[in-house]
């Protein structure tokens, strides 16, 4: 935790950091609930000067780690928002997926969560995956609904190198009739979607403000931080990281980097794009879109009206 400690002091100085000025705040990136919630306590007191009133600070978890003393010391630090890697409520697609955790002790960690005082409540659901069926989505659907949440993350299966799904690539098998159904039946539970794999009656903030490219501070091993047109990328080895927090790549970002981005991102949430950054020729293709009512436009920004067709919508623009 001491390199963590070095590399945070190291980030609000180069963010001049002023008081009151960190909104929200997420513990993630992996397995936060394997960590002590004691050894998060130093962090926390470093980063208070600098929360503003209200601050959202989300902590990801896993079932299987996160016991009601976990989630009880996280809850005491601060943390107002826990999100769940639950990934699904039945057991045969869990073991599939390779994860540690039941169905039972999932719907006993959100439980647990909501008895210790947690305002929300996340939790994170796959599909698109071999095992996939009609019945496994509903009965997942089924109990998320049944649970004390606000916001459900749902993601596609996908195969990304070096990962325990690389040499089975038939372990993702995306129907889009069955992601349309997975989508739809989240929506018609009263969840908002408010971007490709986000959907609640509570939108995260934290999330948002990645899809606006606001300022943000990226601390420990591989997490990304960005100021105006940096990105900031700390080294991916925990080895050299721990002998060196400071060891951190920077990323110029061109105009066009910033304005790509931004189309990308605007398009796959309810964030928009705003018209003002759009060439003539580009502002003929929204035009077009529009006619085809496969965009909305609200005063000076667009809207993508079908998120699955973000990235298809965006490259259209830009192209």
């Amino acid at each position: 935790m001491s390199s963590l400690y070095q590399q945070i002091e190291h980030e609000l100085e180069r963010f001049n950091a002023k008081e009151n000025t960190i909104t929200s705040m997420f513990i993630g990136g992996g397995t936060p609930s394997t960590v002590e919630s004691k050894l998060y306590a130093k962090i926390f007191t470093l980063l208070k000067p600098y929360f503003k009133e209200g601050i959202e600070i989300t902590t990801e978890a896993n079932p299987n780690s996160a016991s009601s003393e976990w989630l009880k010391g996280m809850f005491e630090l601060g943390c107002t928002r826990v999100s769940f890697g639950v990934q699904s409520f039945n057991d045969t697609k869990l073991k599939f997926l390779g994860r540690e955790h039941t169905s039972i002790q999932a719907v006993k960690a959100v439980s647990c969560a909501k008895e210790i005082g947690f305002e929300h409540i996340s939790l994170d659901l796959m599909y698109a995956t071999k095992v996939d069926t009609k019945e496994i989505i509903k009965q997942d659907i089924q109990t998320a609904f049944s649970l004390p949440i606000d916001h459900i993350s749902a993601y596609a299966l996908t195969i990304e190198e070096n990962t325990l799904f690389e040499a089975h690539p038939e372990a993702a098998k995306e129907k889009l009739e069955l992601s349309n159904f997975f989508i739809n039946s989240i929506k018609d539970r009263g969840f908002t979607q408010y971007e490709i794999s986000n959907f609640g009656i509570y939108q995260c903030q934290h999330n948002i403000g990645y899809w606006k490219l606001e300022d943000y501070i990226g601390a420990g091993s591989g997490a990304v931080g960005m100021l105006k047109t940096e990105r900031f990328y700390p080294t991916t080895d925990i080895e050299n990281y721990i002998k060196n927090p400071l060891d951190i790549r920077v990323e110029k970002l061109s105009e066009d980097d910033l304005k790509t981005e931004k189309v990308l991102l605007g398009l796959r949430s309810n964030v928009g794009v705003d018209l003002s950054i759009l060439s003539e020729a580009e502002l003929k293709q929204v035009d077009f879109l529009i006619e085809d009512k496969k965009a909305i436009q609200k005063k000076n920004r667009i809207f993508n009206s079908d998120y699955l067709l973000s990235d298809e919508i965006a490259l259209f623009i830009l192209s």
